[in-house]
């Protein structure tokens, strides 16, 4: 079993930063592929970022890439999403999510948070 809890969300300037923190309890963290997500209102939820268990591989969905970097650190059990150069469209409760295999499909993931708020205004 794995818990999670996402930090750091909040309302800022389109171009603004902001950083999101998912601290996990439960045993060997290290073991899992960890995910962001985010779902707007009235859209499906979608894939953001994913790293693998070690960190060395990363991924990321088009629309993020070159803007926002995903990282862990397995030894305080937290993965972070670093957001920069945000636009209006990457409003959203965004989510962190935990899975032993992983993949940018959302329902392939078996533990969730509860989402953090993310709000960038024009």
């Amino acid at each position: 079993q794995v818990q999670l809890v996402e930090s750091g969300g909040g309302l800022v300037q389109a171009g603004g930063s902001l950083r999101l923190s998912c601290a996990a309890s439960g045993r060997a963290f290290s073991s899992y592929v960890m995910g962001w997500f985010r779902q707007a209102p009235g859209k499906e939820r979608e894939f953001v970022a994913a790293i693998l268990w070690s960190g060395g591989s990363t991924y990321y969905a088009d629309s993020v890439k070159g803007r926002f970097t995903i990282s862990r650190d397995n030894a305080k059990n937290t993965v972070y999403l670093q957001m920069n150069s945000l636009k209006p469209e990457d409003t959203a409760v965004y989510y962190c999510a935990a899975d032993l295999h992983g993949s940018e499909v959302w329902y392939e993931y078996d533990y969730w948070g509860q989402g953090t708020q993310v709000t960038v205004s024009s």
